[in-house]
């Protein structure tokens, strides 16, 4: 199984702090989000993994060699128009790796490794599976969902609540056929003069609403966490710092 992680962005709501870090490098408990995020990948079988990079793309690049896992492949593709656009153009790049199933997984994206796990074990019943999570109370912020039963029929930042009913974590699983209808989207989408600022969730957005089934799964329990602003690198770290007591 193939993994691609989105990880071109700087990190600005973290500024001073991602000024020559980007988001991905920043450590927890010993080690980087990015080397966190392999090791759950690898951990639950994923041995193909691609990480998308830009800013700093180099010192993202070191630490990629540097992470040693038997039978785990770990490379790197750049997105040189990181600052000129969203997460779209990144899956754009990457398009070429997208030949068969596969994971995508947010670059500010934490999962314990059983997340990854649960994914992989269901059986692939629909084309594409979103990953979701499930709390009393959503933000502006958030990239809320709108379900029924294990069926996505909308996902977006600006839902009206009333029609919310959980949250993407941003790790999404592809079959061979989730991956066409994917890359045509992303394709589709880029050549629009309005391509370069999408969210690649606004592609499976399209692709819930007026293409084909586009699935679910519920991690509700499991630990997580999107790293965007100060307040969730606190939360990073007590969660990492407890996962290393589990051994993980």
């Amino acid at each position: 199984m193939k993994a691609i992680i989105l990880s071109a962005g700087q990190g600005r709501r973290l500024l001073p702090l991602t000024a020559e870090t980007p988001k991905c490098l920043i450590p927890f408990a010993g080690r980087p989000l990015v080397e966190w995020q392999v090791r759950a990948l690898a951990e639950a079988g994923v041995t193909d993994i691609v990480v998308v990079t830009g800013f700093e793309a180099g010192k993202v690049e070191a630490a990629l060699d540097a992470i040693r896992l038997p039978g785990v492949t770990v490379r790197a593709t750049h997105n040189p128009f990181f600052e000129l656009a969203d997460n779209l153009a990144s899956c754009w790049i990457a398009r070429h790796e997208m030949k068969g199933p596969f994971l995508i997984l947010n670059g500010d994206t934490l999962i314990e490794p059983e997340i990854a796990r649960r994914v992989l074990a269901d059986p692939a019943t629909a084309p594409i599976t979103v990953t979701i999570d499930r709390k009393a109370e959503y933000d502006t912020d958030d990239m809320k969902v709108r379900t029924e039963g294990d069926r996505l029929l909308a996902i977006g930042k600006t839902l009206p609540n009333d029609l919310v009913t959980g949250e993407s974590i941003g790790f999404l699983r592809f079959t061979e056929e989730g991956c066409r209808a994917f890359v045509s989207e992303i394709e589709r989408l880029m050549r629009s003069e309005e391509g370069l600022k999408r969210w690649y969730l606004s592609a499976i957005d399209g692709i819930a609403r007026y293409h084909s089934n586009v699935g679910v799964r519920s991690i509700e329990g499991l630990e997580w966490s999107e790293l965007d602003f100060p307040a969730d690198l606190d939360r990073g770290v007590a969660m990492t710092e407890g996962w290393v007591k589990r051994g993980l």
